[in-house]
């Protein structure tokens, strides 16, 4: 990466970069925080989408409760930037991961998935061995058909022997609906994540009327969270995309109080034939995902991003578009969390002049 120098105008950046405009993403965290000041629930934003904690930090001064993080690399990123209070929505599994979260868990209020008993009796080993008590949610499978029990008797069953071990604290749920987020349609997104909550909510009610104490119930996303955060019985909601969108989410009713403040900025290199542009952001600088739409162009009418390879990005352009070899455009991308992990560092925008340098330092924590 060439460093950029602060206060350098767009159009001296080099290319391909991946850039935040600051006024788009602060007014998106406002937005979303002011939604939550609404309503019972709490907003605990999901870290995979940015992957930063210096962005974290403002989810939080905006009154979020915490970050929720996809993998244990992440939230050891978080805790390392200074954020306490993490959960891991999803299962840590197998050694070294389960000695890394208790160790995480002597300095942080880590709290981590289960939906097994083998992995949570590997859990609770651990942590007499490190002498910590490991906050813990039974992980439910409301629908989405990835992990998680099955609600009801099931999740009770599980429930109770984590209860059972002194060095594990049952501290309630979790559920996702991630297969309601990209439903175009309110309506029908409504309808089916009602009935994922309902789902999640009567397992809650049973523990509890078996004893359990079920302090948190989590879910939701971005393309939820109006619905889910209003849901009776849920506390917090995990949505994350909210803070850069996406031309994903550009399609989703009910979301157009928040813009599109991430962006790949990309130079024209070849004008090779009348209705092709070919620009530097190809499969390397932006995801293409065979379940979303393309990326778009921001501002610019006539000119379509088309296909991508490796290097290279292919526009489809208009007679008319006036692009000239050596221009340079910003491509809203089409899922904004996997985009993310591209890249080492933001390039952050204010009025067009850089004003930052952000470290992804999540990048690549996959592990």
């Amino acid at each position: 990466m060439s460093i950029a120098k602060i206060g350098a105008q767009i159009d001296e950046l080099d290319t391909p970069t991946l850039l935040i405009d600051l006024d788009t993403m602060e007014r998106n965290i406002e937005t979303m925080a002011g939604f939550f000041r609404s309503v019972p629930a709490e907003l605990r934003p999901h870290a995979k989408t940015h992957k930063c904690p210096v962005i974290a930090q403002k989810q939080i001064e905006a009154g979020a409760i915490g970050v929720t993080c996809a993998k244990l690399g992440e939230a050891e990123a978080m805790v390392a930037g200074g954020i306490r209070d993490v959960l891991i929505a999803n299962q840590v599994v197998g050694e070294p991961k389960v000695t890394r979260l208790v160790n995480l868990a002597e300095h942080s209020d880590v709290i981590v998935a289960v939906d097994s008993y083998i992995n949570m009796r590997h859990l609770a080993d651990r942590a007499k061995s490190k002498g910590v008590r490991l906050n813990v949610l039974v992980e439910v499978d409301i629908g989405n058909n990835r992990c998680g029990t099955d609600p009801g008797e099931p999740t009770l069953e599980l429930a109770r022997e984590v209860a059972g071990h002194n060095n594990l604290n049952l501290r309630g749920l979790l559920g996702y609906e991630g297969f309601c987020q990209n439903i175009r349609d309110i309506e029908e997104r409504r309808e089916k994540a009602h009935g994922a909550m309902a789902k999640l909510i009567n397992t809650k009610e049973l523990l509890e009327e078996k004893g359990l104490d079920m302090e948190i119930v989590s879910a939701g996303g971005t393309g939820t969270h109006m619905i889910t955060g209003r849901y009776p019985g849920v506390t917090e909601v995990e949505a994350g995309s909210y803070v850069f969108m996406d031309a994903t989410y550009s399609r989703v009713e009910g979301l157009e109080h928040f813009n599109c403040a991430l962006t790949v900025l990309t130079t024209i290199m070849s004008l090779p034939r009348q209705g092709v542009a070919v620009c530097d952001a190809g499969l390397k600088a932006i995801t293409i995902e065979p379940s979303r739409p393309l990326p778009t162009v921001k501002g610019l009418n006539g000119v379509l991003y088309e296909r991508a390879s490796e290097e290279h990005g292919r526009l489809k352009v208009e007679p008319d578009s006036g692009l000239r070899v050596g221009d340079k455009l910003e491509v809203i991308v089409s899922h904004c969390c996997t985009n993310t992990n591209l890249y080492d560092y933001y390039h952050c925008i204010r009025e067009g002049s850089l004003e930052d340098l952000w470290k992804i330092s999540a990048r690549g924590k996959s592990q």
